[in-house]
């Protein structure tokens, strides 16, 4: 942890009008300058979105924004360039392969998209699936992609928890469990060097031809917190 960041979680219990914001905000930065503080970071709740400009007025920015609140910076010695770590670079979406006690893979057919029509595996970027996580199996890189950012995609196989399919009703048209070879050999899926690719290396995973990425619990080496590395080599 940085110590000369400070860090401010405003509570939307705590009624604060723009004038009194404001001026405890000048008084804090003058305090924080005279502790020798160098970046200071507000999160403002959404309820709390009157007080933006106050913070925006003493020379904070914006650093990130997620559903709930809004994050602010601010750099205390004007001489020297600001250390703030850049906003989230990339977006992850995950491919989920995912097969039944008969070999079976399950698919759906999305409402609406660029392949419908079309049996696919189940993909998402928000929505948790109740399985148990097996292996990374590939995953895809692309720079640029959505807002501007960097785009990584997982292909993971995953052990269902039950074999009893719930479609989710607003995106999904279908959902089922069919032969491997049955999904492999769609056109559309053939018609994309790298659906094929994905394709061939799902039907290499269930004949045990293709090892993926296991997780290896270990631990970090400046915190000692849990965490996992991925491998295929031990």
């Amino acid at each position: 942890m940085d110590f000369l960041k400070f860090h401010v979680n405003m509570k939307t219990e705590e009624p604060m009008d723009f004038l009194k914001f404001h001026t405890m905000l000048k008084a804090s930065i003058s305090y924080w300058r005279l502790k020798g503080k160098k970046g200071v970071w507000i999160k403002l709740p959404i309820e709390l979105a009157h007080l933006v400009n106050a913070a925006v007025k003493e020379g904070f920015w914006y650093h990130h924004a997620e559903a709930t609140y809004l994050m602010l910076v601010y750099w205390i010695p004007h001489e020297i360039p600001h250390t703030f770590p850049a906003n989230a670079s990339h977006h992850i979406g995950i491919g989920a392969f995912v097969l039944n006690q008969d070999g079976q893979v399950l698919v759906v057919k999305e409402k609406s998209g660029k392949i419908t029509g079309t049996w696919k595996l189940p993909t998402g970027v928000v929505d948790e699936i109740e399985t148990e996580f097996v292996e990374l199996l590939a995953f895809r890189q692309s720079h640029k992609s959505f807002f501007g950012k960097s785009d990584l995609f997982f292909i993971c196989m995953l052990k269902p928890l039950n074999f009893t399919i719930k479609k989710q009703e607003a995106e999904i048209e279908e959902a089922k469990w069919m032969p491997m070879e049955e999904y492999a050999s769609q056109s559309k899926v053939n018609q994309s060097e790298l659906s094929k690719m994905i394709a061939n290396i799902c039907v290499a995973k269930k004949e045990e031809q293709y090892n993926g990425f296991s997780a290896l619990l270990t631990t970090t080496g400046h915190s000692a917190k849990n965490c996992y590395l991925y491998s295929n080599n031990i």
